[in-house]
């Protein structure tokens, strides 16, 4: 009886020898000055900080930008979050995460961000409606690790950091790289487009031609005949 005791002994050891394996979270390096990761932590996630070229987090090829209310407002003021947006488009599962939304008003006074609030709302609906992205409204830190934390455990396999491109079509591709270039958007783009036709003959004409369509935003044509 003793030995069918120490069988079942040794089973309950192994068990406990043999944990199973933490579910990794890619995390952006510049990430490392929130709380967020500390968090998932203690959550019992295993935290790998990379340089992400795009989003913040990678969970099971999910890619999460998160932007405190703060950072939100500053770079949608900027234009950063319009390429971030962009950025996002190459990952066919994305997510936004706003954060914060107890602790501060999204819609400040204009007087504060130059911002209107009917400005943020359009933008908002812009995201999840033309750019076909998620959002989500986190109250904190721990709230967002939270949330990563869900996202985590629905799926327990391995973030993959290879970018899955979404397949475009040509006039896509065409004005994606119009995009490329600094201050030019998809609607600069699609005018250059509609008018000239090919990228080519956008390349090719005069800086009063490109002005005529997209005022100064034009200036920035101006580094294809510059020397290096």
């Amino acid at each position: 009886m003793t030995d069918f005791q120490n069988i079942f002994q040794e089973r309950k050891i192994i068990i406990k020898e043999n944990p199973k394996p933490k579910i990794k979270i890619f995390v952006d390096y510049r990430e490392k000055n929130c709380f967020v990761p500390t968090n998932l932590i203690n959550l019992n996630f295993e935290v790998e900080f990379r340089e992400l070229k795009v989003a913040d987090y990678l969970v099971n090829n999910i890619a999460i930008e998160r932007k405190s209310i703060e950072d939100f407002l500053s770079s949608m003021k900027s234009n950063r979050l319009s390429q971030q947006i962009q950025d996002l488009q190459q990952y066919e599962n994305k997510l936004l995460i706003i954060e914060g939304i107890e602790e501060q008003e999204l819609y400040n006074d204009y007087q504060t961000t130059g911002i209107s609030a009917n400005a943020i709302r359009g933008f908002l609906l812009s995201i999840t409606i033309k750019h076909k992205i998620p959002l989500i409204f986190s109250k904190s830190q721990k709230d967002t690790a939270q949330f990563i934390s869900v996202l985590a455990r629905k799926k327990e396999t391995e973030s993959s950091l290879n970018v899955r491109k979404k397949s475009l079509n040509k006039k896509e591709q065409m004005q994606f790289i119009l995009e490329g270039f600094p201050g030019i958007g998809p609607k600069a783009a699609k005018k250059l487009l509609t008018e000239f036709k090919t990228i080519k003959e956008i390349m090719n004409s005069s800086q009063e031609e490109l002005k005529k369509i997209i005022g100064k935003k034009a200036e920035i044509f101006e580094l294809i005949n510059c020397r290096y």
